[in-house]
């Protein structure tokens, strides 16, 4: 039997956790291209390495955030007659996409840095470069910590993803701060093209883990902190409710948990008992773990449940 308790909880087109995660999108969007002209001015005022990273890391930024736009809006569609389970698992191609993007970006920064390197380094306008690049600094990280606060509280991995990017688009203007400073301050130029370099290291490793984790959610990587909070819970209402269980699995959507479960009862159980027990059960779960669940149960009797699940392994035939 199945409880969809909670579906996603983004679906709705006036729910508020809508609302605020399409709202938040639209602020990414828009100071995604205000930060890109920014830092392409900087670049073409100080031809450093160092700014052409970050510039280029804004440039995957708003493509990226373009993909999130659309994956946010298919991801909160209803289920369709030929996608019964929703849309939802969208949330981690776009978080893959970002990732894969954060990768080419480190790529292209490394062969840009190196080359130029090779060629002679030619910086101007230092100082007016710094400024623009600090100031974008400050607001992507403001904007940031808003789009993973809002991820968080709308279970949206598409923006806690965004948010991620968001930051670390921060750090490497930073990052570039600091180096184009060092630059200024010794007059010793291959600090640009080094800082770049770095930059180009850890957005490199920011872009990897968030490819590992798209491709961990659309294997169904079941996470072990999320696996001992839900037996906490269950072997708590199972006891309250005195049933028995096993068989537990799960995986998430990029929104919700789904949960199947295994319910053991006493062979003489009237069906419409255990039916009850374990609708009671999938509506309780998701309200103890504080979290957007679907709990599907499977009701089995309690003294020959191991020898059905062994005869139908071996025999081939249906419990």
């Amino acid at each position: 039997m199945d409880t969809q308790v909670e579906t996603n909880p983004l679906s709705g087109k006036g729910t508020p956790e809508l609302r605020a995660a399409r709202f938040a999108m639209r602020v990414s969007l828009a100071f995604g291209f205000v930060m890109l002209v920014g830092k392409l001015t900087a670049y073409l005022m100080t031809h450093s390495a160092a700014v052409f990273s970050d510039a280029a890391e804004s440039v995957i930024h708003v493509i990226a955030v373009g993909f999130a736009s659309f994956s946010l809006r298919l991801s909160t569609r209803p289920a369709s007659h030929h996608f019964l389970y929703g849309y939802e698992r969208i949330t981690f191609f776009s978080a893959g996409f970002e990732g894969a993007l954060i990768v080419v970006a480190a790529i292209a920064i490394l062969v840009e840095s190196i080359t130029e390197w090779i060629n002679g380094l030619k910086l101007e306008h230092l100082g007016a470069g710094v400024v623009l690049i600090l100031a974008a600094g400050i607001l992507n990280a403001g904007l940031g910590y808003y789009l993973i606060r809002t991820g968080h509280r709308t279970n949206s991995l598409i923006l806690e993803a965004d948010g991620k990017h968001v930051l670390t688009d921060s750090w490497t203007s930073f990052g570039v701060v600091g180096g184009l400073g060092l630059v200024l301050l010794t007059h010793w130029k291959p600090f640009d093209p080094l800082v770049a370099i770095a930059i180009a290291v850890n957005i490199l490793w920011s872009g990897g883990r968030l490819v590992w984790r798209s491709a961990a959610g659309l294997l169904d990587y079941s996470d072990p902190e999320t696996g001992h909070k839900i037996r906490a819970k269950l072997d708590a209402l199972c006891a309250e409710m005195n049933v028995q269980y096993h068989g537990v699995r799960f995986r998430t959507t990029g929104y919700r948990q789904i949960i199947e479960i295994h319910l053991l009862f006493p062979r003489l159980t009237p069906v419409s008992k255990a039916h009850a027990t374990a609708t009671a059960l999938e509506e309780r779960l998701p309200a103890e773990l504080g979290m957007p669940a679907e709990v599907i149960t499977h009701l089995e009797a309690l003294e020959d449940h191991a020898e059905v699940h062994h005869r139908a392994h071996y025999t081939g035939k249906p419990e």
